[in-house]
């Protein structure tokens, strides 16, 4: 079920600028029960929404570790994306026009003080489980470490602690293509889409990596005479432009940001001693053929964290099998919330 929680009260960035008041969109599945003790709270990932079962295929479904029929799940929009959460797109109060390019810049922190602010308003003080991948992992981490008894369980999929200069330069390199856009900078709300349609063929690159490329993207018969046209270009055209109808340029160019400001030893001293203020029953998932965070970048969450279990899910889908190996997935996760 969507709802929209309005925070009437100003909300002040990490870098000092000031929202007015925020919105918060999130989707609820299944129900509370008595104790309050079936809590699973999801931290979605870069252009997903609120709406778990609309974007983590098989996995809001009986039997399953997001079973609607044993736990209340709630996942919440995150600040930044136009899913229903304050973006760019949202009106500005002080104004009455929408942000645009005024939208200031938003950190993973910020992201997560306004799933707390959300928590506090629904009453909820402890989850069973807070579970997130990619840009929902970094969330999870954060929200650890800042208020490490809120969750009984942590699952961490396919993430890492800091966003190494590997990713950064392909986000980067997504900015560079939305900025080249001639209409990048008008006000209004299709502004950038090309060049975001080319920033997301860019980005694919990486959630895929050639393995899955060379798995999936293959010609069926070898070609009589030369050809210039490949099965994978009509593939990364179709993924641009499957993103360009549903999403929003500046929001995706401002969480594209949010994503280089991870880092969970920013301003806590090291890595190590970031991870060690998480005190919950933490799984770890890494993808075998994941080149945007790489198993050796999950190597400090299973040596900095006191409780934690370690899976590798082998996969040709790179980053994006956290969502194609759901099967996988689920059997880690079913036997980790079940561990006594």
């Amino acid at each position: 079920m969507s709802q929209i929680y309005r925070h009437n009260e100003p909300f002040t960035l990490e870098s000092g600028a000031v929202l007015p008041s925020l919105e918060i969109a999130y989707d609820t599945f299944g129900k509370l029960n008595d104790k309050r003790d079936n809590i699973i709270w999801v931290c979605h990932a870069l252009t997903a929404n609120s709406d778990v079962a609309n974007w983590w295929p098989h996995t809001v479904e009986e039997g399953k570790f997001l079973d609607p029929e044993r736990y209340f799940i709630i996942c919440a929009n995150f600040l930044g994306s136009h899913y229903g959460t304050t973006s760019p797109l949202s009106l500005n109060p002080a104004t009455g026009k929408k942000y645009y390019y005024d939208f200031p810049r938003v950190t993973v922190r910020d992201m997560v003080r306004c799933h707390q602010l959300l928590a506090k308003a629904l009453g909820i003080e402890r989850v069973k489980m807070l579970i997130g991948s990619s840009i929902g992992g970094f969330q999870c981490m954060e929200w650890a470490i800042m208020e490490p008894q809120f969750m009984e369980h942590l699952a961490l999929i396919a993430t890492t602690t800091y966003s190494e200069p590997w990713a950064a330069a392909f986000n980067e390199s997504q900015r560079m293509a939305i900025r080249l856009d001639p209409t990048w900078g008008e006000l209004r709300d299709d502004a950038g889409l090309d060049g975001m349609a080319v920033a997301r063929s860019i980005a694919l690159i990486s959630y895929r990596g050639g393995s899955a490329y060379n798995a999936t993207q293959q010609e069926l018969t070898a070609p009589e005479e030369a050809s210039f046209e490949r099965r994978a270009h009509t593939y990364q055209q179709y993924q641009g432009e499957k993103l360009r109808r549903r999403f929003n340029a500046m929001s995706y160019y401002r969480l594209s940001e949010a994503v280089d400001s991870h880092n969970i030893a920013r301003g806590r001293g090291t890595i190590a001693e970031a991870l060690h203020k998480i005190k919950a029953h933490t799984l770890v998932v890494a993808i075998s053929s994941d080149i945007l965070f790489p198993i050796e970048a999950h190597t400090p969450l299973r040596e900095h964290i006191a409780n934690v279990e370690y899976h590798v899910i082998e996969s040709e889908f790179g980053h994006d099998g956290f969502l194609v190996e759901h099967e996988k997935l689920n059997r880690i996760i079913e036997n980790f919330i079940n561990e006594k």
